[in-house]
């Protein structure tokens, strides 16, 4: 039952973000970046019961994934200003969010 309510609640958060996207691209745009997908997986894991420590860990690999997620971002925006369909623009994106998370590993271990 926890895991509907869970599903539920973030599907409505994505609702709310899609619909103020639709009014307003570029306050959607900022609201969608804000990090309620982190902070809301840290409520849950919280409500769960998680430990402060996993909790913890959990936010340092959120942070571990923003340079990732911001080169996605990009390249998905410059994609689509090329005028390229928005499914090549994913997988181009996706592959630059691997790319950037390969490297980090192998600068950063």
């Amino acid at each position: 039952m926890f895991l509907i309510v869970k599903i539920a609640v973030s599907a409505v958060v994505i609702g709310i973000i899609t619909e103020i996207a639709r009014r307003s691209p570029e306050t959607g745009g900022i609201v969608a970046a804000l990090p309620l997908v982190s902070l809301l997986s840290l409520f849950w894991l919280s409500v769960q019961g998680e430990s402060l420590k996993h909790l913890s860990q959990f936010a340092a690999g959120v942070l571990w994934g923003l340079p990732a997620t911001a080169a996605l971002i990009l390249i998905v925006a410059v994609c689509l200003k090329s005028s390229l369909p928005l499914a090549v623009s994913f997988v181009f994106g996706l592959c630059g969010w691997g790319g950037c998370l390969f490297l980090q590993k192998a600068i950063f271990g």
